[in-house]
C-alpha cells in the first residue's frame, strides 16, 4: 500500500478521529448503581447494545443511543430514566479529537481529500469535525444514507456520491465490526486499522495497522 494514491482518504469519526466517549459517561452516570467491580462489563454491554441498534432500518440516533441506555438498564435490573439518557446523545457534539489526529490529519489533508463517513446525525456531526483541526472534502452521515455502518448500504451511499469504486478510496477506522470488516466485504482493499484499543487485531481483513493517525501519512508514501 506505499505506493497506492486513494482518490480519496475516507475516515470513521467517532472513536477514530473524535474521542468517543459514551463509555466514560456511563462510569460517571452510573457509578451509584453499578459497582467498580462490574462497571467494564456494564459498559461493554452498551456497546454491544448500540451496535444492535444500528444494524436495523435507519432510526434517528436519538432513538440509538436511548434505546441502548433503556435495554442495558433493563438487562442490569435498573430503572430507565429518560433525562439521564438524553445526557448521552447531547454530549456528543461536545467532544473534541484524540491528541494525536489534528497534526496526523494535517499532514495528508495537503495532498489527498478527506471524506468522512459517521454513524451521526446531521445536527451533531459538522461541531465534532470543526474541532478536527483539517479540512474536509466531504462529510457523510447515517441519517443521509438512511443507514448505519455496518450496514453496506452505508458505504454505498458515500461512494455513489463520491463517484468513485471501492478500490479508490483508503478507508480508515479504529473498529473492524463498524467499519473494517463490511469494507472488506464490498471489495474496499486499502484499508488502514487505527489500534485505539477498541478490538482486538484480526489481520485476516486485509489492513495496514497503525497506532494513531500520526501514522498515516507513513501509508501514503508522504
Amino acid at each position: 500500500m506505499a505506493h497506492f494514491k486513494p482518490k480519496y482518504i475516507t475516515f470513521d469519526c467517532y472513536g477514530t478521529l473524535t474521542r468517543f466517549r459514551m463509555g466514560d459517561m456511563a462510569r460517571e452516570i452510573f457509578a451509584d448503581r453499578v459497582g467498580p467491580e462490574q462497571m467494564e462489563q456494564f459498559v461493554k454491554d452498551f456497546a454491544g447494545y448500540r451496535l444492535d441498534e444500528v444494524l436495523g432500518a435507519w432510526k434517528p440516533y436519538q432513538e440509538v443511543v436511548k434505546n441502548a441506555v433503556r435495554r442495558t438498564l433493563k438487562r442490569w435490573n435498573l430503572a430507565y430514566d429518560d433525562a439521564e439518557a438524553q445526557r448521552f446523545y447531547d454530549a456528543v457534539p461536545t467532544w473534541g479529537p484524540h491528541a494525536d489526529v489534528p497534526a496526523g490529519l494535517s499532514k495528508v489533508a495537503k495532498e489527498f481529500p478527506l471524506v468522512i463517513l459517521s454513524n451521526a446525525s446531521n445536527d451533531q456531526i459538522h461541531s465534532n469535525v470543526n474541532k478536527l483541526g483539517a479540512p474536509f472534502h466531504k462529510v457523510f452521515t447515517a441519517q443521509q444514507a438512511q443507514a448505519y455502518k455496518p450496514r453496506f448500504q452505508a458505504f454505498e451511499y458515500m461512494l455513489d456520491n463520491l463517484g468513485c469504486n471501492p478500490e479508490d478510496i483508503l478507508h480508515v477506522s479504529s473498529s473492524l465490526r463498524y467499519d473494517l470488516m463490511s469494507a472488506h466485504d464490498l471489495g474496499i482493499k486499502n484499508k488502514v486499522f487505527v489500534a485505539r484499543g477498541h478490538e482486538p487485531s484480526t489481520p485476516y481483513y486485509g489492513y495496514t495497522e497503525i497506532q494513531d493517525i500520526g501514522g498515516l501519512a507513513g501509508v501514503v508514501g508522504l
